[in-house]
């Protein structure tokens, strides 16, 4: 198997409230892509899915009603601390939930987290030992 991550698809409840916090509210193109029931976003190499969270679950055989920390979180990588508050206040306007206020970290860098209109968890992070190359793409 490739070492390659495409695609990301999120469960959601509802998919024009979820597609209004990403269009509208944080200010993300859909993609050509998208269709009635998933709305694709570009990420510039990765893709971000919204689908129904129920069609997720058949699709995957699993039950829709999970509950509690699912594991995973979404990060957006800033290229300062300034914008680390600046995306965390957009998110904020758009109708996310703040869940841990920005601050300095023990890893050295400086970081927040918020919640999408369905739980979905983002860590928006300045990461002072990482950079961006020319197309903005992130350098480990």
């Amino acid at each position: 198997m490739r070492q390659k991550l495409n695609l990301i698809t999120l469960g959601v409840k509802d998919l024009a409230v979820s597609l209004a916090f990403y269009r509208d509210g944080l200010g993300w193109k859909p993609s050509n892509a998208s269709q009635n029931d998933i709305v694709f976003f570009d990420l510039g190499g990765v893709g971000l899915a919204l689908f129904p969270r129920k069609l997720l679950a058949e699709d995957v055989t699993v039950n829709a009603e999970g509950t509690g920390f699912s594991g995973i979180t979404l990060a957006h990588n800033a290229k300062s601390v300034e914008e680390v508050d600046a995306v965390l206040s957009k998110a904020e306007k758009a109708g996310a939930t703040i869940v841990k206020e920005a601050q300095n970290v023990f890893w050295g860098g400086y970081s927040g987290y918020f919640s999408d209109p369905d739980g979905h968890l983002w860590e928006v992070a300045w990461n002072p030992m990482i950079g961006f190359d020319e197309k903005d793409a992130l350098l480990l």
